[in-house]
């Protein structure tokens, strides 16, 4: 297959930012895994953001090996590298809204009994979140599971003429309902996402305007704290949103699936992953210190 010089950009790219995002999780792996053995534990989001690593190294591998199978070898049979995109994808939305979840909890100031409840327990909750995360995945995952292994038996009956009209017309109808099912499992975990977000930037918004009203130092430094929380929580739902918005798209099947335009959407999508990767790492004071200390390290040699 010949490349036009366009295909070839967009396919660099697409390897760069690849590149980017598993060397951040695996960073991010590195760093906290290093400080699990030395403390023997981790904090809630330290636990979150490691399994988060993980489902984004993972992602990262699929997506390279799927796409580069299916653009170049369509016939090459790999439906079990899309299944288990899916899953990485749908365990890495259960996770960020988890931790959207938690930063939810513990930071705004409801006062109903409900929530304090959850208040003090959602720490010692965190891992059985992660294992109900990792279950409903899972759950969430059997219908394409299955769906492909039947088209795999299917495949090598569609070129028979007395059966490709069938189908043709059975595989019509499993596009709609696949793509449906893709995005419900998606917008669930999102939607729970954009309320604890949008919820907690409301509070976080309300509280700083209540300091504007003080002006001695100790108000001036929670202002500049509060207004670094607000940016960064700013830039982590831009982000995840496009990043939703762009993978609803690839299943609605409006972008290309031949060309240039194909690897162009694929950067797209994982320049976002890199900066909303990059955004989760900083929320994280013992990355932000390793990251600090790497900096350091470089310059001085």
């Amino acid at each position: 297959m010949g490349l036009c010089q366009l295909t070839i950009f967009f396919i660099i790219i697409y390897v760069f930012e690849s590149l980017i995002i598993m060397a951040q999780s695996s960073f991010t792996i590195a760093v906290l895994g290093r400080e699990w053995v030395q403390v023997k534990r981790l904090s809630p989001v330290e636990m979150i953001l490691t399994i988060l690593g993980i489902s984004h190294f993972s992602l990262q591998w699929i997506s390279v090996l799927s796409n580069f199978c299916f653009y170049f070898n369509p016939d090459s049979g790999l439906w079990h590298s899309g299944t288990l995109w899916e899953f990485t994808n749908i365990l890495t939305f259960w996770l960020t809204s988890l931790l959207a979840v938690f930063y939810c909890v513990k930071i705004s100031c409801i006062t109903h009994s409900i929530f304090l409840w959850l208040r003090r327990r959602i720490s010692r909750l965190v891992p059985w979140l992660l294992l109900g995360a990792l279950v409903i995945s899972c759950v969430a995952i059997i219908p394409s599971a299955i769906r492909n292994h039947i088209w795999m038996q299917l495949a090598p009956l569609e070129h028979l003429p007395t059966n490709n009209t069938l189908i043709k017309r059975l595989k019509m109808s499993e596009q709609y309902f696949s793509r449906a099912h893709k995005i419900i499992v998606l917008t669930i975990p999102f939607l729970l996402f954009l309320i604890c977000t949008i919820f907690l930037m409301a509070f976080l918004i309300r509280h700083w305007e209540k300091m504007q009203q003080h002006n001695n130092d100790h108000s001036n430094s929670s202002q500049k704290a509060h207004s670094t929380a607000l940016k960064s929580l700013a830039v982590f739902f831009i982000f995840f949103t496009a990043y939703f918005l762009t993978v609803v798209i690839s299943f609605i099947g409006i972008r290309s699936d031949t060309g240039p335009w194909f690897w162009a959407w694929e950067a797209i999508i994982y320049a976002i992953v890199s900066i909303h990767s990059t955004s989760l790492m900083l929320s994280s004071p013992t990355l932000k210190k390793a990251i600090k200390m790497k900096c350091w390290g470089l310059e001085s040699s």
